[in-house]
């Protein structure tokens, strides 16, 4: 797929699916009643062509930020929420059928400190003031395992610089998957950049998740199959 392009709008494809089978009239519901009361305003071009940054204050009070990007059905965004009370989420994902999903969780765990962006997290990054997350997660991104769609992969040389704009010194970011190649590909893009550090000292800290963790439905399909994950996680300098 292939985002309008317009004057002052950078050349993005985006190649990800944004709607799979057909919802159920309860899902249909929910996108109409309730993701407008959770999403976010002001990062869509067409809302804020200027890429003014989000007002985080009005919008969390002053309450630390966590971003899961792509966050499938929502199993793990919604998990940490209900753990940690005290932390804004913002949720990022273009999935619709996603997106209908962790409505549905959020309604039956009364989660109440969860935003959701759903669309491209690049457009997100874009208005995200400097140093505004403190956790990011990227777990089970789609792989696009031929060498030639290799660059599709979200960690790239292209989006280690917003990323690395938007974390604050000191935040951890979280990388699960179980392809062998993508977990190289993220470790070479991130340690030769200059604000990340791989935190790794010993084969256990990648091959056991992080405190807090929560198997995905993407996770549980991976051991299923016989693929190992694999857990990376970065500490900006």
């Amino acid at each position: 797929m292939v985002e309008r392009r317009t004057p002052d709008r950078p050349w993005r494809n985006f190649y990800g699916r944004r709607h799979g089978k057909r919802l159920r009239p309860g899902q249909e519901r929910l996108l109409a009643e309730m993701l407008p009361r959770l999403a976010l305003q002001g990062v869509s071009w067409e809302e804020n062509p200027a890429r003014r940054p989000l007002d985080l204050p009005t919008l969390f009070g002053g309450r630390a930020i966590w971003l899961e990007i792509g966050f499938g059905g929502g199993e793990h965004l919604v998990h940490q929420a209900r753990a940690n009370p005290e932390v804004a989420f913002i949720g990022c994902e273009p999935f619709v059928n996603g997106i209908a999903m962790c409505l549905s969780a959020l309604t039956k765990s009364a989660v109440r400190n969860v935003r959701l962006h759903p669309g491209d997290a690049r457009d997100l990054l874009d208005v995200l003031p400097e140093g505004a997350v403190s956790r990011l997660f990227l777990l089970y991104p789609d792989p696009w395992p031929k060498a030639r769609h290799h660059r599709r992969r979200f960690v790239n040389a292209e989006n280690a610089d917003p990323l690395a704009r938007i974390l604050a010194p000191g935040a951890r970011f979280h990388v699960a998957t179980d392809i062998p190649d993508y977990a190289r590909q993220t470790l070479e893009v991130l340690t030769r950049h200059p604000a990340f550090a791989w935190t790794a000292e010993r084969p256990a800290d990648w091959r056991t998740p992080w405190a807090n963790w929560t198997r995905t439905r993407y996770e549980a399909k991976a051991v299923r199959e016989g693929r190992t994950p694999i857990y990376l996680t970065f500490a900006r300098r």
